[in-house]
């Protein structure tokens, strides 16, 4: 896998606009009342620490992360690249409309700045897009992209229209995207956003990960994180469960360009690049 000798501090989309590669992820934020005040100035400090991509869905808590989001920013509308999510089964091209502005009053906002089909559905990719295009045409949505797609629903977008982004499950023990879909987004010009960078805590055990972490007196936690940053054309988008939480994810910028060959060779020991590509929902 090719990894430039510092990583980029922006991630360039198609459009020609520029993001951090490191963003703030809020599945399940806003799904218990007594965290709110702390997951909003979770969120805050996130922003104050140059994590300015937010993502959320209207699917996450049935819209309660929307709401959670736009209270977070409230006043600072503007220190966010703002992505949220249309559900399949609403992405028709007169229910992209319905669901962006449900979404954008959730979110006490009159534009967002991506607007991503949550995964692929039944209905058809072109009426989708056709859709998204309204939005862009209304100002509702500065672009568009997609997430869970793989190779082959790629090749069935319509000719000539590209995503901003394609999010999927990427880390250091799912790198299913290696073989065929990371190359092919690159190949396009579109950015990668992996959700799940630290596969939810689950691989922070791993020994490879504490002897690195050992190495660098960090977490284990910020080397999985790093590790995911040291790759060109990629957006990490972790989610943080305190301010304390999200500053350490923050710091994940500067390991990643302190990671050497022997921490990668380590790491690659215990979570080994596949050989074969793997379909995005199976990943799930």
């Amino acid at each position: 896998m090719d990894r430039p000798s510092a990583p980029s501090s922006t991630v360039t989309l198609p459009s020609g606009r520029t993001v951090p590669p490191l963003g703030q992820g809020t599945w399940h934020m806003g799904d218990r009342p007594d965290r709110r005040e702390r997951e909003i100035g979770t969120l805050r400090e996130g922003l104050d620490l140059g994590l300015t991509v937010v993502d959320t869905a209207e699917m996450y808590g049935d819209g309660r992360s929307e709401r959670l989001v736009g209270e977070a920013l409230a006043g600072r509308r503007d220190d966010a690249f703002l992505v949220t999510k249309v559900l399949p089964s609403h992405a028709t091209r007169r229910g992209v409309q319905d669901s962006c502005e449900a979404s954008l009053r959730r979110l006490g906002t009159d534009h967002v700045d991506l607007y991503l089909l949550h995964w692929r559905g039944r209905v058809p990719l072109e009426e989708t897009i056709e859709g998204f295009r309204d939005l862009v045409g209304r100002g509702l949505i500065g672009g568009w992209g997609v997430s869970n797609l793989d190779v082959d629903d790629l090749a069935d977008l319509p000719e000539g229209q590209v995503p901003e982004v394609d999010q999927v499950l990427y880390n250091l023990s799912r790198r299913w995207p290696e073989p065929a879909l990371l190359p092919e987004l690159r190949a396009r010009g579109v950015a990668m956003m992996a959700y799940s960078p630290i596969e939810q805590g689950r691989i922070l055990g791993s020994d490879a990960l504490g002897r690195v972490a050992g190495r660098h007196g960090v977490s284990p936690a910020r080397v999985a994180l790093a590790w995911v940053l040291t790759h060109p054309g990629v957006i990490a988008i972790p989610q943080a469960s305190s301010p304390g939480h999200v500053r350490d994810n923050a710091a994940a910028q500067a390991l990643a360009a302190e990671l050497d060959a022997q921490d990668l060779a380590v790491l690659e020991a215990d979570f080994p690049a596949p050989t074969e590509s793997a379909p995005a929902m199976e990943e799930l």
